[in-house]
């Protein structure tokens, strides 16, 4: 039987997937006061979210913002690398600035591609290092099926959403930041003697809509994100896949008008679906968990999910909770860091160079880090996955012990997997960094004695 690898962030396709994928269509109607979906077509199916990806974008701006990490008149700074970006684009030469209202601006009105690479960069370092941030924070909101690979939406074959996720951003973006939200609504703006007007037809005619973004590649199709209040209901509609603007906009359209009076009334939004880690800037890459490969597959999670009746949630249960702690991203350096929680765990086991024959030989004393890179349904699969790491990133990880640990969340056994045997928590941390290079994800955390 085909083993299945349950990651709890980072579901993306099947390694068979090909790597154009074409759009495909879907669409989905949220009652933003209830949480409830008032409407929907191919809600989960996976789709290139293309331009839909400056909402989390900015997203992640509004949270540095909030925790004082930036200002909207903060400088972003722009390498050749943001500056060379395809269209759209604001045009803004290597080596110059814009202020972070400005890059909100263009992300919102033009969508601009060079901006978001360099606010990508302003944030995470770089811009793969804020994708990474990306995922954590859509994970923390409840998004369980989108991954990031860039801040602008350009193509990128493993870079997937789905309807249902963008309307949970949707609603996020609307509840958590409720008067940056407005920006949303603007139709243009002037950047250095040029007026800069915006595309959202449909924005633009229909009553009560207020945002949020269009969205456009040749791989994801017309998508759209629409925000609408009327009468006291609050509605987050999204159609992915249109096969031109004008369709894609009929098509918002019509799914607001044949389902909107089926919305509550009232004046608070739906509370964040979590996946029950609770993040915020001053914590990113502190206490989430990230798989192994990010091309772990959607298929097999969603497989696992069909033949034991547990959701991606109860995946998530198969990670430590609290014991994390990656490395620190440019704008959280200076916080520090949350005390890990003890973690009760049972059945591990040790093996690789030099294997342990009990678990204490590995994660006390003066071995005094671990990481881990996954969770599995058996423990010959998690060896598996050790081992397929060890091979990928050779010499690093070769004297080091692996490590297996069963633990039961929910009825489900699952086996962490993970590289024991660091002296020091840099030590742990380059091996982290070499398996990003190598498309892993890695936690590096305290052993425990």
């Amino acid at each position: 039987m085909k083993k299945l690898l349950i990651a709890f962030s980072f579901c993306v396709a099947i390694l068979s997937l090909s790597t154009s994928a074409q759009a495909g269509s879907a669409q989905l109607l949220l009652d933003a006061r209830t949480g409830e979906v008032l409407a929907s077509e191919n809600p989960d199916a996976l789709n290139h979210p293309a331009s839909l990806t400056k909402m989390m974008t900015i997203y992640m701006v509004l949270d540095a913002i909030h925790a004082g990490k930036l200002s909207w008149d903060s400088p972003v700074p722009f390498s050749k690398y943001a500056s060379a970006r395809p269209p759209t684009k604001l045009r803004v030469k290597a080596g110059d600035s814009i202020t972070v209202k400005e890059a909100v601006l263009a992300m919102i009105v033009l969508s601009a591609n060079d901006v978001a690479t360099a606010v990508g960069e302003k944030i995470g370092g770089s811009e793969e290092g804020f994708a990474a941030l990306m995922t954590r924070k859509a994970r923390s909101l409840g998004m369980l099926n989108t991954t990031f690979f860039n801040a602008s939406g350009l193509p990128h074959d493993q870079q997937f959403t789905t309807a249902r996720d963008m309307s949970t951003l949707g609603v996020a973006l609307i509840r958590d930041f409720p008067k940056d939200y407005e920006l949303f609504s603007t139709k243009s703006f002037a950047f250095r003697g040029r007026t800069i007007n915006g595309h959202n037809n449909l924005m633009y005619r229909y009553k009560g809509m207020d945002g949020i973004k269009t969205g456009y590649t040749n791989a994801s199709g017309f998508n759209l994100v629409s925000a609408v209040e009327s009468k006291g209901r609050r509605v987050i509609g999204v159609v992915m896949g249109g096969r031109t603007a004008a369709s894609r906009d009929r098509l918002m359209e019509k799914l607001i008008d044949a389902n909107i009076k089926k919305a509550s009334t009232g004046t608070q939004l739906v509370a964040s679906h979590t996946t029950g880690v609770q993040m915020d800037l001053a914590r990113l890459g502190d206490d989430i968990p990230v798989p192994a490969s990010r091309q772990s597959a959607m298929a097999a999670v969603q497989g696992m999910a069909g033949a034991t009746g547990v959701g991606t949630s109860d995946f998530a249960a198969a990670y430590a909770e609290g014991d994390l702690a990656p490395a620190a991203q440019p704008l959280t350096a200076a916080i520090p860091r949350v005390t890990p929680r003890a973690n009760v765990g049972a059945g591990a086991s040790v093996g690789g160079q030099g294997a342990q024959q009990a678990s204490a030989a590995s994660t006390t004393g003066e071995r005094k880090w671990q990481i881990q890179i996954a969770a599995a349904t058996s423990a010959q699969a998690a060896m598996d996955l050790l081992s397929d790491a060890r091979d990928k990133v050779g010499a690093p990880l070769k004297n080091l012990d692996t490590y297996t640990e069963m633990v039961t969340r929910n009825g489900t056994t699952f086996y962490r997997a993970r590289f024991t045997g660091f002296d020091t928590k840099d030590e742990a941390r380059t091996v982290c960094d070499k398996l990003v290079r190598q498309r892993y994800d890695c936690v590096l955390m305290p052993a425990r004695g």
